[in-house]
């Protein structure tokens, strides 16, 4: 199970690592509300571990953008916060769980494995497809003509995102909003990702499925419908 945790700490966020690393949690830890957003669209993750009392950002606005941006990982609040309206805020902005500092690290565990189980069972198989591109949301196979495409995570985003609104044009400004948050990427950041999902779902093959709207965005769309941007 991969975990990131939100947590500016660095005694707790030790003692969680050396709790659960040797159980064979892979953890990975942002220290302020910035940097872990960042992280949190850069990789895949299991589950999130956040604190409400952070540097640059209190966690329940994180919590908050992360589900506005469509993240549906499972999130668990950690907090000394301990009243039951500080529990219905961390709900009502889309935690799954919430446990009251200080706690038993089993109790951690466990609340984190029932979390992610129901998160893994609640989730629909879904396959996003045009033309011969096949994207299953469940495995996080990409497929085309029957090839088997790997993406690193960003490029995967853009395209669930863009599949999912196809044959919608997606602006860049969308793009950079669903993929990044609030956080600005670099200039070319965005050229970059698009060039690297490009080179894998269009160069190998006869034709192109994503087309660039200049001054505009992208849509992925059938054959019949994409000029060669190539």
């Amino acid at each position: 199970m991969h975990i990131l945790l939100i947590e500016d700490n660095p005694d707790l966020v030790a003692n969680l690592c050396d709790f659960l690393q040797p159980l064979g949690y892979e953890v990975e830890a942002a220290y302020d509300a910035v940097s872990g957003l960042r992280i949190a669209g850069e990789k895949e993750y299991d589950a999130i571990v956040l604190d409400l009392t952070l540097p640059g950002m209190d966690g329940l606005e994180v919590c908050r953008r992360l589900r506005d941006d469509g993240d549906d990982t499972p999130i668990l609040i950690l907090s000394a916060r301990d009243t039951l309206d500080d529990k219905l805020q961390g709900f009502a902005c889309g935690a799954d769980d919430y446990l009251v500092k200080s706690f038993a690290m089993q109790e951690l565990e466990a609340r984190l494995k029932a979390m992610v189980r129901r998160a893994r069972n609640g989730r629909s198989h879904e396959l996003l497809r045009v033309a011969d591109l096949v994207f299953d949301t469940t495995t996080l196979q990409v497929e085309r003509a029957g090839k088997s495409i790997t993406l690193p995570p960003i490029p995967l985003k853009i395209l669930t995102l863009l599949l999912r609104q196809s044959p919608r044009v997606v602006t860049r400004g969308e793009i950079v909003r669903r993929i990044w948050g609030n956080i600005k990427p670099d200039s070319d950041a965005l050229r970059a990702h698009m060039s690297v999902l490009r080179a894998a779902i269009d160069r190998p093959f006869s034709k192109s499925l994503l087309r660039t709207v200049h001054g505009i965005g992208y849509q992925v769309v059938t054959p019949d419908e994409v000029d060669d941007q190539r």
